[in-house]
């Protein structure tokens, strides 16, 4: 593998990637991305299974293409897509590539398990998929956990009440069998949790399942969709913790946990032990720190 000289002034990238594909030897295919991102100063979070690759990195323009091209040539396939977005700087503070059994997972029996190009909903274009969104008669399901829809949503969308993706399997079963009948518009982050979803959908009998092809983030970027009716800003996995969706009709939804005003600037508690991600202004953290509440801006004091 090549030296590559990376210089700081360059302008730099983040990347949003998955592909459902099969890797023979998901150890050593771990042992190249990390070989390769520590070489061309590539920080972010790669997985790697049999079923496939999901990752995001950040680094110059010049090194993220460099991963791209030999991504793909190692992949021996052109049908990955990377979201792009610029940056000013990396998003990430460290490099981590780690081999699991599934690049997401729904914590699903081998025999219960979903295999995307076996079974997946319907996907729907950008313009597609704002199309049917307007239509009242359907259900629009997010596909994502709770602190992440609690930052932006589409208008109108189910957002279960859950902490992990392996959680939907219970409560689909619990709270949404009576929409059976109902056409389904499920939507994540980049589209790779939909495309287990929705085929979990479908197992469980659901007539009419589609997913937004691509994510929220491809549907921000679509020039005709111009993320139009997603109010708020999209969660993202790295230091940026939101981003931009909506060029159309914007709205935050968002207030200060303290003092209730508009806000969207999303932070971890101060007190270690809850680390609860909330909603915060800057003159609320400046005045009072960056507490949940008084208790634990108390249990922190006499932490020390």
């Amino acid at each position: 593998m090549k030296q590559f000289s990376v210089n700081m002034s360059d302008p730099y990238q983040v990347l949003l990637y998955y592909l459902y594909t099969p890797i023979e030897n998901p150890d050593k295919f771990a042992k190249w991305q990390t070989d390769f991102c520590n070489e061309h100063d590539l920080k972010g979070r790669i997985i790697i299974a049999e079923e496939g690759i999901n990752g995001t990195v950040s680094g110059t323009k010049d090194s993220t293409e460099a991963y791209i091209e030999e991504t793909l040539g190692l992949l021996e396939t052109s049908k990955m897509e990377f979201k792009i977005d610029s940056n000013n700087g990396h998003a990430f503070k460290k490099l981590s590539v780690k081999v699991r059994p599934e690049i997401v997972s729904l914590h699903l029996s081998k025999e219960q398990g979903i295999k995307p190009e076996e079974i997946t909903g319907e996907r729907l274009s950008p313009e597609q998929f704002l199309a049917e969104m307007e239509n009242e008669d359907v259900l629009l399901l997010d596909g994502r956990n709770k602190y992440e829809s609690d930052l932006g949503r589409f208008k109108g969308a189910i957002c279960p009440p859950i902490d992990n993706f392996r959680d939907f399997p219970e409560w689909i079963r619990e709270n949404f069998s009576d929409a059976k009948d109902k056409r389904i518009l499920s939507y994540c982050t980049g589209g790779i949790r939909c495309e287990k979803l929705s085929g979990f959908l479908i197992k469980e009998g659901f007539n009419s399942v589609a997913q937004l092809d691509g994510g929220i983030i491809n549907y921000g970027k679509d020039s005709l969709a111009k993320g139009k009716n997603f109010d708020g800003q999209c969660y993202v996995f790295d230091q940026r913790i939101g981003v931009e969706v909506n060029s159309t009709n914007p709205k935050v939804i968002t207030a200060c946990r303290r003092c209730e005003i508009s806000t969207q600037r999303y932070k971890n508690c101060a007190y270690k032990p809850c680390n609860l991600q909330i909603f915060i202004c800057e003159k609320c953290e400046s005045e009072k720190g960056r507490f949940c509440d008084e208790n634990c801006q108390l249990s922190a004091c006499s932490a020390k």
